[in-house]
């Protein structure tokens, strides 16, 4: 039985703290295989600053020399109302029948989960299991003990929540920034990545 942790994100792009927090998660839950799951740019609740097609790309060159570490293009296929972190799991559930597979989050999301903005919030929460990475200002015991939500489903297996040890935040959204101001954030993302961001002129 394999353990594999889901990782979704707008990847948007990759960073090296994606990468990072992958490895991380990894290696303290004992995950044999992280998979990098892209979101798609039909998704209601996102909006993308490049096309699928670009983000998906540079998400295989990130990950390429790591052999715990996969990319599928799953939801980007998906038709946009079938587009959930739900339904996403469930077919994971289905595809790897016999392994646990885990969903790996920010602990903005555990917040926003128990305030009842996810989709099929009761049954995503019941169901599944999460490992939940610390933010800066959050407190996760208390995000999960104000919630009717996530505490009447915490029976001790539900959440792993991990403090990483070290708060290193590189928002995508500060990198795009950069490259429209012509600035530099070489050492922010993959080499391979920062290259292709150059090649195909993204986020100017």
């Amino acid at each position: 039985m394999a353990r594999i942790g889901i990782y979704g994100s707008s990847f948007d792009p990759i960073t090296n703290v994606h990468l990072w927090t992958a490895s991380t998660v990894a290696h303290r839950c004992h995950l044999d295989q992280v998979i990098f799951l892209p979101c798609s740019s039909k998704r209601k609740d996102k909006t993308m600053n490049t096309e699928d097609e670009h983000r998906w790309n540079m998400v295989q060159l990130a990950i390429e020399e790591n052999d715990r570490f996969i990319a599928d293009d799953y939801e980007m296929k998906q038709e946009a109302w079938k587009i959930t972190t739900y339904e996403t799991l469930k077919h994971y559930k289905n595809k790897f029948a016999n392994d646990e597979i885990f969903f790996i989050m920010g602990a903005d999301l555990l917040v926003d989960i128990g305030d009842g903005k996810w989709g099929n919030e009761e049954l995503l929460v019941k169901e599944n299991r999460f490992i939940v990475m610390a933010r800066d200002g959050i407190d996760m015991l208390k995000t999960i003990g104000r919630s009717p939500l996530l505490r009447n489903h915490d029976d001790g297996n539900t959440f792993h929540l991990i403090d990483k040890g070290l708060a290193m935040e590189i928002s995508s959204t500060y990198i795009r920034e950069e490259f429209a101001l012509d600035g530099e954030p070489r050492y922010l993302l993959p080499e391979s990545c920062y290259n292709y961001i150059k090649q195909h002129l993204l986020y100017k």
